[in-house]
């Protein structure tokens, strides 16, 4: 079983050559499904999601959608973002928050986006009762024995990257996701890939996060990550479009 795990793509600030070579990774390697964890767009423009869903709809394998915070309606239009903000996702409905089960592999998506918060700077994330209980139902829904991988935009707690998440109750619920049997959390938001192992609930979960396809680079090139799993074990690869080999971030 192969997953691609792809994010923060940033439509309206895209690398064009970055999209085409990850497509073509995909047309010829065929991943079972990928996983795009959130900042399609830029500034949640409605030709930046024309432009996005054309692009994953070429792909050509199953894709759930996370809603990253570049996908809602920023302070220019406070109307849309407060009580339409997922309006023009419309065209991408089917592949948003949309958990997949694959054989021996379940994901299950983890909505870290808020409308609106209690502090200035509304990019960063939180988590919900709402999200967080319905992500537990889809793990208690899951088949007995499945790899159980959590989707979500914003790192539920740091990890040393050079961008910060804060996610407010991610440490809350990453020691629930760990109880329910989840092995993984998915993320994006912070541009750079890693693969850090930590233990809640006397269990060790991965959190593991993807580069960026867009032209808003950090530490690290464009890049994707590419997740073997095989029965209960995996491995994370990063793969960047540079000289460099895959690199391998870690393994269980």
């Amino acid at each position: 079983m192969k997953l691609f795990h792809v994010s923060d793509v940033h439509f309206g600030a895209e690398d064009p050559v970055a999209l085409d070579w990850f497509r073509e990774r995909v047309a010829e390697e065929r991943p079972d499904a990928v996983v795009m964890t959130g900042d399609l767009t830029m500034r949640a423009r409605t030709h930046e999601f024309e432009a996005g869903g054309a692009w994953l709809r070429s792909l050509g394998v199953p894709v759930t959608v996370e809603v990253g915070n570049h996908d809602i309606p920023y302070y220019s239009d406070p109307i849309r973002r407060l009580f339409r903000p997922y309006r023009r996702y419309a065209a991408l409905e089917s592949m948003i928050e949309r958990p997949l089960d694959l054989e021996g592999v379940s994901i299950v998506p983890l909505k870290t986006t808020a409308r609106a918060q209690l502090r200035w700077n509304w990019s960063k994330g939180r988590v919900s009762d709402g999200s967080l209980s319905r992500a537990l139902d889809d793990i208690a829904r899951a088949p007995a024995g499945n790899v159980i991988f959590v989707a979500a935009h914003h790192p539920l707690v740091e990890t040393g990257t050079k961008g910060t998440a804060r996610t407010r109750r991610g440490a809350d619920a990453l020691e629930a996701l760990a109880a329910a049997g989840a092995h993984v959390v998915l993320s994006g938001h912070v541009h750079d890939p890693f693969d850090v192992p930590v233990v809640r609930d006397g269990r060790t979960i991965r959190l593991i996060g993807a580069g960026t396809l867009s032209k808003r680079v950090r530490n690290s090139p464009p890049a994707f990550n590419e997740i073997r799993i095989d029965g209960a074990g995996f491995e994370t690869l990063a793969r960047s479009l540079s000289d460099a080999p895959k690199i391998v971030l870690g393994q269980s």
